[in-house]
C-alpha cells in the first residue's frame, strides 16, 4: 500500500511540474494538419470506353452506383430544353420491362434508380444490388422513347414554364445567364415554350443515339462490395452498350464589362429585389491558387460568419441572408455574391455588397479570420472524409481534372499553407469588383430612383428575358383631382353603390380551398369597427384573428402593440373605410399589374406596410399585399381578386390566390351574408 501510495504522489509530481512549465499566456501552436485516408479505388476500363472506378467500404451493408455521362455542354438553340427532356424519358420502360414494372420492383426492394441527361445512378442494400445494378442498366442501354410518354412530359415543361412566368426569382437567375455568358452560350440560353413546342420525339432518340455513349462516361460503384464479382458483373451488363463518335463543340467566348455596372430588370409584382454581383472566373481544381480562392470566399459570403452575412443580415438588417460563392469549372467558373432585400433598401444594400467585396481585396484579413476560415474548411472536409462515397468521388475528380494521385492527401497542407497575402491576392483576381456585373431584379418604382443617384455606376434596362430595354416608367401623371377617396369611391360604385357600402352593419364571407390533400375554409366577420378572421383545415382550427382598435391577438396571443395603430386601417366592414380614415395612406401612382393600369394606394408604418390595388378601367380591387417588419425579419404576403359576382346587390370577388406558407393556394367563395351572421362574441 505505501508503495502505492508513493507511486501517486510522484505521477501527481510529475503532473505539477509539466503544467508548471507550460506558458499559458501563449496560443498554443497548431499541431499538423490531419492526415487523410481515402479508401482505395479500383479502375478498370472496358473496351466500348467506360471507365469504371470501385471503392469498397463495408461499415454497412449497402451499395451504390454513379455513371456521368461527361460531355461538355452544348448549345441547343431552338430546341433549347432538348437534352432536359431526354433525360427526364430516360427509364420509362425498356424492351424487356415496362415502366410500371419497372418502378413497382424497385419500390418493392426499398431501392433508389434513377436517371438524368448526365448519367444515372443505383442505390440499395447489398444484397438487391446486382438487381438494382442490372436494373439500371437497362434503363441506360434499352430505354424506349414512346410517343406517350413524350406528350406527357412535353405538359409538364410547359405548365412549368407557365407556372414560373410571374415568378421573380427564377427571371431574374435566367437573365443572370444570359448577361453572364451571352444567350448564344450553354450556359446562357434558356428553356422557352417555344423551343419545347419544337422539339419532337425524333429529336429526342437522336440525342440519346448521338451524346449517351459509354466512350465518354464514369461508372463508380461504390460500397459493400466484392470488387471481383462486380468487375464481371459490369463487363455482363455494359459491355454490349455501343460507343460512339461524339461531336466535337467550341462554346464562344463570354462577354467581359469593361467598368461594374448596374443591370437593372423590372419586375411590377416584386415584393422584394434579387441581388447578384457576378462575374467570370479562370478558375479549375487543383490551381495553385485555387485554395487561397476557397478562403477568401468563405470569408467574405461562405455562410452565416461570412462578412456579408453579418453585414446586412446582422448590422443592417436588409435580408435574411446574403451569401457568396466562387466556382471553379472546366469551362467557365464564376464569383458571385448575392442577397435579397426588402425595395427600398436596395440602393443600400448594393452599396454594403460593393463596400465589402473591395475590403477584402484591398485590405489584408486578419489572422484570426484566415485561422477561422481554416478550421470551418478543415472540419467539414474531414467530416466529408468519414463518408463513403467521398473516396469514390475524390477518384472521378482525379480522372476528370487529369489530378496527382496523393491530391487529396496533400488537401489539407495545401489549405494550411495559404497566407494573409495569398487570400488578398485571390480576392483581387477572381473578385473583379471594377469589371463584374451588378443585376439588380426588382420593382422599379420602388428601387430604381435611389439606385440612380449612386454616381458610381451606370445603369442599364433588361427585360425579363435578358433583351435590352427602355428604362421603365416610374410613375404615371394621376388624373388632375384624383385622390385615394376618388379611387376608394369609384371601387364601392363598381361593387355596388358608395353610400350601400358605408350604411353597412355586417359583413360575412366564407372561401374554401383545397391545400395538402385537405379542405381548408377561411371565415371573415366585420362590424364597423371589429374585424375576426378563422382558417379551419380538415374541420380543425388552425388561425384565429381577432382585431380592434384597441389589441390584436391571433390564437389567443396578443400583436406587438406597434403592429396595432398600423393595421387599424383596414377595419370596417369593408377594408377601404378604414382606409379612408387612415391619415398615414395615400394615393401614391399608377402602375402596371399584370399588363393592365392600376391605381396604388399605400399605407405606410414603421412596422406595416399595406398597398391596394385597383384597376383602373373597371374600379375593382384585383390585389392587396403587405409587408410586416419586426426586428430583422420581414414577411411578405399578397392576395389577388378575381372573377367578382353579385350577393344582394354588392360584388364580391369570386376568386382569390393567397399564401399559406410557402405555397399559393387558390380560394372559392362559398358563401356570403349581409348585415345578418355576426354578433360581439365573433370578436372575443
Amino acid at each position: 500500500m505505501k508503495t502505492k501510495i508513493l507511486s501517486l504522489v510522484a505521477i501527481l509530481a510529475m503532473s505539477f511540474a509539466v503544467s508548471a512549465q507550460i506558458d499559458r499566456s501563449k496560443m498554443p501552436k497548431a499541431g499538423p494538419a490531419p492526415k487523410v485516408k481515402l479508401g482505395e479505388a479500383k479502375k478498370f476500363t472496358l473496351k466500348n470506353g467506360l471507365t469504371v472506378i470501385m471503392v469498397e467500404n463495408h461499415k454497412l451493408p449497402r451499395a451504390s452506383a454513379t455513371l456521368t455521362i461527361d460531355n461538355s455542354p452544348t448549345f441547343e438553340g431552338d430546341k433549347a430544353g432538348l437534352s432536359s427532356m431526354m433525360g427526364s424519358l430516360l427509364g420509362r420502360g425498356t424492351s424487356n420491362i415496362s415502366k410500371d414494372d419497372f418502378n413497382e420492383r424497385v419500390d418493392y426492394l426499398g431501392a433508389s434508380v434513377g436517371f438524368s441527361s448526365r448519367g444515372a445512378y443505383g442505390f440499395s442494400l447489398k444484397k438487391y444490388f446486382p438487381e438494382i445494378l442490372e436494373l439500371m442498366a437497362d434503363g441506360v442501354k434499352n430505354s424506349l422513347f414512346t410517343q406517350e410518354e413524350f406528350d406527357k412530359e412535353l405538359k409538364i415543361t410547359l405548365d412549368n414554364i407557365k407556372q414560373n412566368e410571374k415568378n421573380v426569382a427564377t427571371a431574374a437567375r435566367r437573365v443572370e445567364s444570359v448577361l453572364t455568358y451571352g444567350k448564344n452560350h450553354p450556359f446562357g440560353e434558356y428553356i422557352t415554350k417555344e423551343s419545347v413546342k419544337n422539339i419532337t420525339l425524333e429529336d429526342v432518340k437522336n440525342r440519346y443515339n448521338t451524346y449517351y455513349k459509354p466512350n465518354n462516361a464514369y461508372l463508380i460503384i461504390q460500397g459493400d462490395i466484392n470488387p471481383k464479382k462486380i468487375k464481371k458483373m459490369v463487363k455482363k451488363l455494359f459491355s454490349d452498350w455501343d460507343a460512339g463518335n461524339l461531336p466535337t463543340y467550341k462554346m464562344p467566348e463570354v462577354p467581359v464589362v469593361e467598368t461594374t455596372e448596374i443591370d437593372f430588370i423590372d419586375m411590377p409584382n416584386a415584393v422584394q429585389s434579387e441581388i447578384a454581383v457576378i462575374n467570370t472566373v479562370n478558375l479549375t481544381l487543383g490551381d495553385e491558387d485555387y485554395y487561397a480562392a476557397l478562403l477568401a470566399n468563405q470569408i467574405l459570403g461562405g455562410g452565416g460568419t461570412g462578412r456579408l452575412f453579418q453585414n446586412l443580415r446582422e448590422d443592417k438588417g436588409y435580408t435574411y441572408g446574403s451569401y457568396s460563392s466562387v466556382r471553379q469549372s472546366r469551362y467557365v467558373g464564376t464569383f458571385r455574391a448575392t442577397a435579397s432585400v426588402r425595395n427600398t433598401v436596395t440602393d443600400s444594400s448594393v452599396v454594403e455588397l460593393m463596400k465589402e467585396i473591395n475590403s477584402i481585396r484591398y485590405q489584408k484579413v486578419s489572422e484570426q479570420d484566415l485561422k477561422d476560415a481554416k478550421e470551418a474548411y478543415i472540419g467539414s472536409f474531414v467530416m466529408d472524409v468519414q463518408k463513403p462515397s467521398t473516396s469514390a468521388t475524390y477518384a472521378l475528380n482525379k480522372e476528370l481534372y487529369n489530378l496527382p494521385d496523393d491530391y487529396y492527401e496533400n488537401y489539407l497542407e495545401k489549405i494550411n499553407s495559404v497566407t494573409v497575402d495569398d487570400v488578398q491576392n485571390a480576392a483581387k483576381k477572381y473578385f473583379k469588383a471594377n469589371n463584374t456585373r451588378i443585376i439588380v431584379t426588382g420593382k422599379a418604382i420602388d428601387a430604381l430612383e435611389n439606385l440612380e443617384k449612386n454616381p458610381d455606376y451606370k445603369i442599364n434596362y433588361f427585360d425579363k428575358f435578358g433583351n435590352a430595354a427602355e428604362k421603365p416608367e416610374l410613375k404615371k401623371a394621376l388624373p388632375k383631382g384624383f385622390t385615394k377617396e376618388t379611387v376608394i369611391n369609384n371601387y364601392f360604385k363598381a361593387i355596388g353603390g358608395v353610400e350601400k357600402i358605408k350604411n353597412l352593419e355586417t359583413t360575412l364571407v366564407t372561401y374554401e380551398a383545397s391545400a395538402m390533400g385537405q379542405a381548408l375554409e377561411s371565415t371573415e366577420k366585420r362590424n364597423a369597427s371589429k374585424f375576426a378572421n378563422v382558417v379551419s383545415m380538415g374541420g380543425n382550427v388552425m388561425m384565429k384573428v381577432i382585431m380592434s382598435k384597441e389589441a390584436i391577438t391571433m390564437n389567443g396571443q396578443p400583436l406587438p402593440p406597434n403592429m396595432v395603430g398600423e393595421m387599424n386601417n383596414v377595419l370596417g366592414t369593408f377594408p377601404e373605410i378604414g382606409v379612408l380614415s387612415d391619415t398615414n395612406s395615400s394615393l401614391t401612382g399608377i402602375e402596371m399589374l399584370d399588363g393592365k393600369e392600376v391605381y396604388v394606394i399605400t399605407s405606410k408604418g414603421k412596422v406595416v406596410n399595406s398597398f391596394f390595388f385597383y384597376d383602373v378601367k373597371t374600379g375593382l380591387k384585383v390585389k392587396e399585399s403587405q409587408s410586416i417588419t419586426m426586428g430583422q425579419r420581414t414577411q411578405n404576403q399578397e392576395v389577388l381578386f378575381s372573377d367578382y359576382k353579385d350577393y344582394n346587390g354588392i360584388m364580391f370577388p369570386a376568386k382569390k390566390i393567397g399564401s399559406l406558407g410557402p405555397q399559393k393556394v387558390s380560394y372559392t367563395l362559398k358563401e356570403v351574408k349581409i348585415n345578418e351572421g355576426v354578433t360581439d362574441k365573433d370578436f372575443e
